[in-house]
This record gives structure tokens, C-alpha cells and sequence, in this order.
């Protein structure tokens, strides 16, 4: 910004900087003689030890992790505290250690996130007496986001959808759970719509337009449903139950006439068939199961050899 005045500092033309035009430079107060109590601080109730489990997304029996309650700019925003109360210089020996592997193992999990570059870790304290770290996740590409200014972008950027946002929470709440501790945070529930009855489905027939493409691929074939009074009944019911009525038990039921024709011309030709067969072998100079000079069987007349696989070739 060639037209900044020379008492804003240089990081106000980095591209990080997330604001642009006239700037000035806000005046500082005088410092007071004694600081205002933290939140949790000396008597001050302490909002982090009255908390119940139920609002973070990962707990153990030492630590636990919260995250904001509602989506933000970033793909991830989420806050380490310490089960008991203290601060970060209070810490004894044995949560000090643990400390630095919960960073690592929380800074890995968010990592780990589709469309993730880097996790920042932030540790201020001037709010809270309660120990707390914070983890912010900047998206992979938007290089404008890096440094400094990363949580000024956070409160900027339009939030992500807040089903991306819960499976984000689902997820990272399940890293941390393989390597203990319970988890909270549960993936997103499909909302399925089924129609109340057989009749308003058939009314509404599922076709190829209901379903939008995802990602520009090909739209999915559904499967369309047949109005149910398009089916023809097989048979009467009540004709059917009449001619049971009529027939004694242990008497075959009568067959129709027409099915009896239909009979009588396929038993006339098989007879024929068998005569035929029977002239064909007295004249076949091969007759089935005949060897060759080798001793290898020959396949009968009109037969097919079998291929190395099994097949006819």
C-alpha cells in the first residue's frame, strides 16, 4: 500500500495483512496500577472446571479437547485444556510431559483433515486463568492466510458448512481416541425421507432428476417405481379357492384340455426323434466310445472336443 503513512508498521503491507486502505494507528491507553483478575482466576468461578464432558469432543482423564460452538472461517478451530486447574507455568512434571505429546498428537490429528496445510498453535492466557491452547487449521492453497494474522482470518472468511464442520470434529475426535480417552463428537446423521405409505410412493415415482450430480460426475440410475394398480393380478383368487373346495383330498387336481394338446405334440415328436437316433447309429461308421490308433478316445459324431480350461473349443 504505497500510500500508507509511516507511523503504521510494515506488516500492514504484507499480504497477510487482511485489511486494506486508510489506516491509523489506535491510541494506547495508560497502563493501570494493578490488572483485572483472569476469568477462573484467585475467586472467580472458573468456567473450564465447571464444564461437564458432555461439551468437549474428546476427554481423558487428564486432558480434554473443546471446540467453538458453531462453525468459523477455518477448516478447523479447537482448544486443548488441562483437566485439572492450572496454568501453564503451574503445570507439574508429569502433565508438563504430557503436554508436549498431546500438541503433537492434536496438531496431527487436525493435520490430517482434507484440505489442511498447516495447524497453528497459539497460547495467549490473558483471558483465562485456565490452561488452554489453541489449534487453528489453515486451508491448503490459500497462501494469503499464512503467518501472523491467521486467527484475524478466522473471523472474516464466510464459516464452513456446518456438516463439514461436525465431520471435521467426528474425525479428529477419533484420532485421538485410538490412543485413548472417549470419544464425543459424532459424525453427522443422514437425514433419509421415506415416503409414509406404498400409495405415496407410487404416486411419486423416483426418477433420474430427483439426484444431483456430485462433483460433476454422472448422475446415479434410479430405480423406478410401478404404480401398484399397473399390475394385473395372476389369477382369481376366488376361482382358485373353489376349485381347491371341489377336490377330494388325495385326488390330483384336473388338468386343462388345452394344456393336455399342448402334451400330446411334444411326446409325438420325442418319439420320433428316438427312431431317428436309432436308424443314425446302425449307419454311423464311428460309434460313440470308438479309439483311435493311439488309443486316444474319439470324440462321437456331431460331438465338441473339450478345450485345457474345461470349454468347448
Amino acid at each position: 500500500m504505497p500510500d500508507t503513512p509511516a507511523s503504521v508498521p510494515d506488516f500492514a503491507r504484507w499480504p497477510s495483512f487482511p485489511f486494506e486502505g486508510d489506516l491509523r494507528v489506535k491510541r494506547l491507553d495508560d497502563p493501570v496500577d494493578v490488572e483485572p483478575p483472569r476469568k477462573g482466576e484467585g475467586t472467580a468461578e472458573c468456567s473450564s472446571c465447571s464444564a461437564p464432558d458432555d461439551a468437549y469432543i474428546w476427554v481423558s482423564e487428564r486432558w480434554r479437547v473443546r471446540a467453538m460452538d458453531r462453525p468459523t472461517g477455518l477448516p478447523m478451530v479447537l482448544i486443548l485444556e488441562s483437566r485439572s486447574h492450572f496454568d501453564l507455568g503451574d503445570l507439574p512434571n508429569l502433565l508438563a510431559a504430557e503436554l508436549g505429546v498431546m500438541t503433537v498428537r492434536l496438531e496431527r490429528a487436525i493435520r490430517s483433515l482434507d484440505g489442511v496445510a498447516r495447524v497453528h498453535v497459539n497460547r495467549w492466557g490473558d483471558g483465562s486463568a485456565h490452561l488452554h491452547l489453541w489449534f487453528l487449521a489453515r486451508p491448503y492453497g490459500q497462501l494469503q492466510l499464512r503467518g501472523t494474522f491467521l486467527s484475524l482470518w478466522d473471523s472474516i472468511l464466510p464459516p464452513i458448512s456446518e456438516s463439514r464442520w461436525r465431520e471435521n470434529l467426528a474425525l479428529v475426535a477419533a484420532w485421538l481416541a485410538e490412543f485413548g480417552g472417549r470419544q464425543l463428537a459424532e459424525p453427522p446423521r443422514i437425514q433419509w425421507r421415506a415416503p409414509s405409505n406404498l400409495t405415496e410412493q407410487a404416486s411419486h415415482p423416483v426418477s433420474v432428476d430427483d439426484f444431483d450430480e456430485v462433483d460433476g460426475a454422472e448422475p446415479a440410475v434410479a430405480e423406478l417405481v410401478v404404480p401398484m394398480e399397473s399390475i394385473e393380478p395372476a389369477a382369481d383368487l376366488g376361482e382358485l379357492a373353489s376349485d381347491v373346495a371341489t377336490t377330494q383330498p388325495g385326488e390330483p387336481l384336473a388338468a386343462d384340455p388345452a394344456d393336455a394338446e399342448d402334451a400330446a405334440a411334444p411326446a409325438d415328436d420325442s418319439a420320433a426323434a428316438e427312431a431317428g437316433t436309432e436308424a443314425k447309429k446302425d449307419d454311423d461308421p464311428d460309434p460313440e466310445g470308438a479309439t483311435d490308433q493311439d488309443g486316444s478316445e474319439v470324440p462321437a459324431a456331431g460331438g465338441s472336443a473339450a478345450s485345457p480350461t474345461g470349454g468347448a473349443r
